[in-house]
This record gives C-alpha cells, structure tokens and sequence, in this order.
C-alpha cells in the first residue's frame, strides 16, 4: 500500500468517525428570567445523536450541589433525539450561573451546557394588568387608537409599561410617522419597575380625513430591530366637518342606514364566515362613503358603490376568516367613513 493511499484511508477514517460521533445541542444555554426563591427550576435541552452509531451518556457532572442533572441511562440510537435536564434549587438570592459538562462515547471532550438567572424573593404576575409581552417589556395595549378626531386636536394615549426582565432598559418607539410624537416618563427602567410611554397626535399633519393607520414598533433598547413580535399598530379617525352645514343643508344631508350594526360569526365545521349587510340612503342628497378600513388580517370587504343617491342601496360583503380571527390580539371591526352629518363614523364590530 503506497503512502497516498495510507492517507486516503486514515482521512475517511477520520471522517467516519467524526460522523458517527455528532451530537447537536438545540440551546446550550437556557435562560431562566426570575425564578423564586426556594422554588426549584427546571431546564430541558434538546439533543439529538446525529451520528451513525449508538450514544451512551458515561456521566453529566454539575457545577455545584445545587444543580442536578437527568439525563438517558439507555442507549441513544443512531439519528434519536432526548433530552439532558437541569434543576437549580434557588436557595440563593441573586444572579446565579450554572454548569454542566456531559460526558459520552460521542465526543473526546465534553459538551457544556449552561443555565442562568435570578432569584428573587417574590415573582410577580403581570400577564392579567399588563397583558402583552415583547421583549422583556410588558404593556397594557399593542393598539394605539385615537377616535373621533376633529381637526386642530391634539389626543394622547398613555402605554403602561413594565419591566418583567432581569436587565435595565431604555424603552421607546420606533419608526414614528410625522403626525406622531412620543415622551416616556423615565430614561431607564429598571427591572420590575413600571413606566410610561405618551404617544401624542398632531391631527393637523394629517393629510386627510377618515381613517390613518400605520404600524410603530416598541424597542426595549435603542438599535432594537423591527419585526411582527415588537409590531404596535397606530389608528387616527379624523372626522369630516360638519359645523358650518346651515339648518337647511341638514335638513337636506344624507343619511345612512345598515341592515345590522354588528357581524356575529359562526365557524360551525368550516374555515371561514360570510355576512352580506345592507346599506341604504335614506337622506335627501347622495351619500358618499368615503373610506371603509378593515381593523384585522382576518376581514375580507367588498363594497358594491361608494356613492348612494336618495333611496338607493348597495351590499357590503363580509368575509371573515377562521384562523386569522382566533389569533388576533384585539377584536376585529370595520370602519366606515360618510357625509352623513348625523353619523359620519359607523363602527361595525365583528364577533363570535
């Protein structure tokens, strides 16, 4: 056997070896958040054997007494996933980082899994005053909705926070449309502390009236990226002017009937839901339907006309889609936006 060959084959050796020995670790790190005191806490890796032969775990050993570790006494077949456990037993207040090493035939060294976190005397749930979570903030909305707008008003909405993290951060909203503007109430927020973000409309740089939607995002620190999960959506209805109509002309304005002021959905063995709602000019002049805007991914509209001469109808077709709808995090509703003087805003509320 010449000496290319000899390589070659120690080379393939190599490889195969290496193959038969691959062990992935989904998370080698696991973060725990706040953990109560004298409360044990559990973390599970996710490992799989991506070799080609039999795993045996020979031993995980822990960094301390306080950490306990269960792990397969069995073999771990070839392309087998399981599971290594970790349990601290927080009986130490603060910070705390731990280690374990695991052992096996599947690698000459050992693979490393950490867990850490803090310990605190007291966690505190927040889910029910502060419903949604992003990041390590917690809010009390994800809508920022400003109704009933008349131009020249300048409206706030107040967004409570919290930090349910075990760092400091810098809470702000990004990407903030010119009608819009934001102070907070602190710089800092310390971890469990509370604070506030006032989002203030300019309704005067709103370019039109009706209906203005566009979504902001809320970054636990500056530099934080854009994404659906940091996703707020920001809504202003600026009304149509109707204080200078004379007596006349409102004796003479459109008016607006709907065959039902509400979409009640029923998804009974199938995906998706379809209501028609009538729509009617019972006023003197033609009315206009200037804007109609959906408040949900999971509305589908169609409007027959936008414009209604005296007497005259026209159907608004409802779909409403089954998985969209149980997943959104606000109620769906429609909006509507006329020149009837009596009701230029119709709000249709869809729900089970």
């Amino acid at each position: 056997m010449n000496k290319k060959t000899t390589v070659a084959l120690l080379m393939l050796l190599a490889s195969a070896t290496a193959n038969s020995q691959k062990i992935i670790v989904k998370d080698k790190d696991m973060n725990c958040g706040k953990i109560e005191y004298s409360k044990p806490a559990t973390v599970t890796f996710k490992m799989k054997n991506k070799g080609s032969k039999q795993l045996i775990i020979d031993d995980v050993k822990v960094s301390c007494g306080c950490l306990k570790a269960e792990y397969p006494k069995q073999v771990v077949q070839a392309d087998q996933d399981f599971e290594i456990k970790l349990t601290y037993d927080a009986r130490q207040m603060g910070h705390f980082f731990k280690e374990a090493a695991v052992y096996s035939n599947g690698s000459k060294t050992p693979i490393y899994l950490t867990m850490k976190g803090i310990v605190v005397e007291e966690v505190t749930d927040y889910s029910g005053e502060y419903p949604y979570k992003i990041g390590d903030l917690r809010v009390d909305k994800t809508d920022l909705e400003f109704d009933d707008v008349n131009k020249g008003d300048r409206p706030s909405i107040v967004l409570h926070l919290i930090n349910d993290g075990t760092k400091v951060l810098q809470p702000n909203i990004m990407h903030l449309p010119p009608y819009l503007e934001v102070a907070s109430s602190v710089e800092y927020l310390r971890p469990g502390h509370q604070g506030k973000l006032t989002v203030t409309l300019n309704s005067d740089k709103l370019n039109e009236y009706g209906i203005t939607q566009t979504s902001v995002y809320l970054a636990n620190n500056p530099g934080d990226k854009v994404s659906a999960e940091n996703e707020l959506t920001a809504a202003a209805v600026l009304l149509p002017q109707f204080a200078q109509l004379t007596e006349t002309q409102r004796l003479n304005a459109p008016a607006i009937k709907l065959s039902a002021n509400n979409i009640k959905v029923d998804f009974s063995q199938k995906d998706k839901h379809t209501e028609k709602i009538e729509i009617m000019n019972t006023g003197k002049s033609n009315l206009q339907i200037s804007s109609i805007h959906m408040f949900s991914k999971a509305l589908k509209l169609t409007l027959g006309k936008r414009e209604l001469k005296p007497a005259e109808k026209t159907t608004l077709k409802v779909t409403v889609e089954k998985e969209p709808f149980v997943k959104a995090r606000t109620k769906p509703r429609i909006l509507m936006i006329t020149n009837d003087p009596n009701k230029p805003k119709i709000e249709l509320k869809v729900e089970e």
